[in-house]
């Protein structure tokens, strides 16, 4: 699980840019980082950061099919994140016990996700499909499910979703750039 209510959403363009970013996600009191499998560098941005930074939760995201979820894994993911919910990938994550969040925004996707036994999901694009309200409208009906919104997500609205006690953590680019933003300016 996460260790706080934040997860920033980290692009590694790079291969050398994984080490100071997680080290200024770090200096900002980040715990965690969803490293996205949209570049190249992916599972070895993974790799870096689980290796070099024990004390973070490290997980991979934007997975979309059972190959990049076993590379992410392999790399030392301890959490898997997708844009909607795949059987396929909740059956790997299960057998290899690592926490997966799916992204369900409608009724069937949750019961789906009950179905694996999840009951954390990711609620993606929140701002797209009635942030907040939406999921507080969800939240009556699964009262099981909790909820990690991101899409639309930013300072001007986080609190909002913060203060609905579903909502376990927000997701997030802007938390990455504001602590590359920090971080250089601390050197």
């Amino acid at each position: 699980m996460l260790p706080d209510r934040t997860l920033p959403v980290v692009t590694i363009h790079e291969p050398g840019m994984t080490e100071y970013t997680m080290r200024a996600l770090r200096a900002s009191r980040l715990r965690s980082a969803e490293i996205v499998f949209r570049t190249p560098f992916a599972a070895e941005a993974v790799s870096v950061a689980s290796h070099k930074f024990p004390d973070m939760a490290i997980g991979a995201g934007t997975i979309v099919n059972e190959a990049q979820c076993r590379d992410a894994i392999a790399a030392g993911a301890k959490f898997i994140v997708s844009p909607g919910f795949s059987a396929s990938i909740a059956r790997l994550c299960e057998r290899e016990h690592v926490d997966y969040f799916p992204g369900c925004v409608t009724p069937t996707e949750m019961m789906a996700a009950l179905d694996f036994g999840i009951t954390t999901v990711k609620f993606f694009p929140a701002e797209a499909y009635g942030g907040i309200g939406a999921i507080r409208a969800l939240s009556a009906p699964f009262p099981q499910l909790s909820f990690i919104p991101t899409g639309g997500i930013g300072r001007h609205n986080m609190q909002e979703y913060l203060n609905f006690d579903r909502v376990v953590a927000i997701g997030g680019s802007f938390l990455v750039q504001e602590a590359l933003a920090a971080w250089e300016k601390r050197a």
